[in-house]
């Protein structure tokens, strides 16, 4: 799976489970951000669905 915002590949877990969080937009879409881009946007939501 990749990141919606920096298109890197995101790691699993050895349960196939991402490193991650899922945010949903406007329309319910649900997109993948990873832990790196949740820093750099610290971690808020408004500012996340902006970057997409």
């Amino acid at each position: 799976m990749k990141c919606s915002i920096c298109k890197k590949q995101v790691e699993e877990n050895f349960l196939k489970k991402p490193f991650g969080t899922y945010v949903k937009d406007a329309k319910g879409k649900a997109h993948l951000i990873c832990t790196s881009c949740q820093i750099k946007f610290d971690n808020d939501k408004e500012k996340i669905l902006a970057a997409l």
